[in-house]
């Protein structure tokens, strides 16, 4: 399994505080008919950390029906303990997730030794592939680039890696030195840079509004249409960097809200957006011609 392309880390609509299964159903087929590759159910843009385990299932088990097999299901499993990392990842392989985006443990910051372990339990544990999840300034610890070459080297369903660093250096490094068929994909603002240094593909906040312009760019760029591709990251740069005024998925919440259907609802510690930053990510929408 490939995951060159566009993969949407999805939303988790709420409605009164519970799962909005119907919202979460129509976003999907929004995003299948726009021809995204992948949908990325409770990652972090799901809310994950407030979900509790029913929930998470129950979030995992309504993406892989709507999708029924007409694209990539990749379930966040990431935890800081790895016994519930291991226990919600196989949760997602028996509910038929095709792989498992797992973020480094976050908090306790343990060392690249315990780093390297966690991550190697988890991938003995099941069958399903394994997307790591390089992101320092949510975790305060990075999966150092020799960490990611021994699992790569050691768990052969560990194929890929979301890096959220924000560094194109740290993305020629880790081409460099892992094997070819070993995947990397970007976040939002940097998807051309880093595709321009051996990235395959994004893992896109921006597309839960834009599917097909964020699919069509990276579809451009892996053409050789680099113009094409540049071109959209041009116009929609705007956007990919003011969907993180306030803590995502705050803002593309609200953005998505403006169109009906999903609500701007987040669960607390996070809350609605300033009235100012409503403002000025209104502004970016209508800028992009985004506004119903």
């Amino acid at each position: 399994m490939s995951f060159a392309g566009t993969h949407t880390a999805l939303v988790t609509p709420f409605r009164e505080g519970k799962f909005d299964a119907t919202a979460f159903r129509q976003l999907i087929e929004d995003q299948i008919s726009a021809g995204i590759t992948g949908i990325v159910p409770v990652g972090t843009t799901g809310e994950s950390p407030t979900l509790n385990h029913s929930e998470h299932s129950e979030v995992i088990r309504t993406a892989v029906e709507a999708a029924a097999g007409r694209c990539i299901v990749i379930a966040g499993t990431g935890s800081n303990a790895t016994s519930e990392a291991i226990a919600l990842t196989a949760d997602a392989e028996r509910l038929g997730a095709d792989a498992a985006l797992l973020v480094a443990p976050y908090y306790n910051k343990p060392g690249q030794e315990g780093i390297y372990r966690h991550f190697r339990a988890v991938a003995e544990s099941v069958g399903i592939p394994i997307i790591l999840y390089s992101i320092p300034g949510r975790c305060g610890v990075e999966i150092a680039v020799d960490t990611v070459v021994r699992l790569a080297a050691d768990c052969p369903n560990i194929r890929a890696i979301k890096e959220a660093g924000g560094s194109v250096e740290r993305v020629n490094q880790l081409r460099d030195a892992l094997p070819e068929t070993f995947e990397i994909l970007s976040g939002d603002s940097l998807t051309i840079p880093f595709l321009s240094v051996g990235a395959v593909g994004v893992i896109s906040v921006a597309s839960n509004l834009i599917p097909a312009e964020v699919s069509t760019m990276v579809r451009a760029w892996l053409a050789g249409n680099t113009g094409e591709a540049t071109s959209l990251h041009r116009r929609f740069y705007p956007l990919f960097k003011n969907l993180f005024l306030e803590t995502n998925p705050v803002p593309v919440k609200f953005a998505l809200s403006l169109h009906g259907g999903i609500s701007p609802e987040v669960r607390l510690p996070l809350c609605r957006m300033s009235p100012a930053n409503e403002e000025k990510l209104r502004s970016t929408l209508a800028s992009c011609n985004l506004l119903p």
